[in-house]
């Protein structure tokens, strides 16, 4: 593992552990080089899943990406960072049992949407008001209309 500091090739693994849900390792190092340390996290990944872009485009994908975009939606809402993962992993592990090497953006963007519409619906309607263009106010009028009255108990 080249150390992000000053290049070097050689850093030592000094402490390893699971992360709690255990779905991943967390790797403290340190720089022979500069002794700078820093932490690496290690990840099973099933397969390689490219995402066809609205235009045709295929990138590959970018799980920090997709956490980027669920950590903004979730942004001062009562869910910490722990779930996030766990949100993040449960998505990932949707596309992975696809069994798609392709997946259209759009897919990915339904998935993240009924994931958020489960746990928070200001960061459901947040995601959506990006994910589906929101240009006006009448736009949110439009969405939060096809969500219904709430649940009376």
């Amino acid at each position: 593992m080249r150390c992000p500091f000053c290049g070097h090739e050689d850093t030592q693994v000094k402490d390893s552990r699971p992360t709690e849900d255990g779905t991943a390792i967390r790797r403290r190092r340190a720089c022979a080089n500069c002794n700078q340390r820093f932490s690496t996290v290690e990840r099973v990944q099933l397969r390689e899943i490219m995402v066809v872009k609205s235009d045709g485009r295929r990138v590959l994908f970018d799980r920090d990406k997709l956490a980027r975009s669920v950590r903004i939606a979730l942004r001062k809402r009562p869910v910490d960072d722990e779930q996030i993962e766990r949100i993040v992993n449960g998505i990932v592990r949707k596309l992975e049992a696809s069994g798609e090497a392709d997946v259209p953006s759009t897919m990915i963007g339904e998935i993240v949407m009924e994931t958020l519409k489960d746990i928070d619906a200001v960061a459901y309607v947040r995601f959506a008001s990006v994910y589906r263009n929101f240009r006006e106010a009448r736009d949110f009028g439009a969405f939060l209309g096809e969500l219904g009255e709430p649940k009376q108990d």
